[in-house]
């Protein structure tokens, strides 16, 4: 445990930040699994409806420094290839 005045306000602020992050988290996670199992069983319309929401929750995640920004980039090229890749395939 802290003992200092500063490593106890520390803690609790990263208490509430992992708190955030979570939930960021979880929301970007959610998002991409929900974009692929679109593309999975064919929903293409809807998956290109969705496309903006993942690349928002994508880019608020590496605005937060969650995920980094090449990591992030490289996130949203995938996905829009797999998209592509889907959708010229029918």
């Amino acid at each position: 445990m802290p003992i200092t005045t500063s490593a106890k306000k520390a803690l609790r602020s990263s208490r509430r930040k992992r708190v955030f992050n979570a939930a960021r988290k979880e929301a970007l996670a959610g998002a991409i699994k929900k974009f692929r199992k679109l593309v999975a069983t064919g929903k293409i319309d809807e998956a290109k409806k969705m496309m903006p929401e993942v690349d928002q929750a994508i880019d608020k995640a590496a605005k937060t420094n969650l995920i980094k920004g090449n990591n992030a980039d490289r996130k949203k090229s995938r996905l829009a290839a797999l998209l592509k890749k889907h959708s010229t395939a029918k």
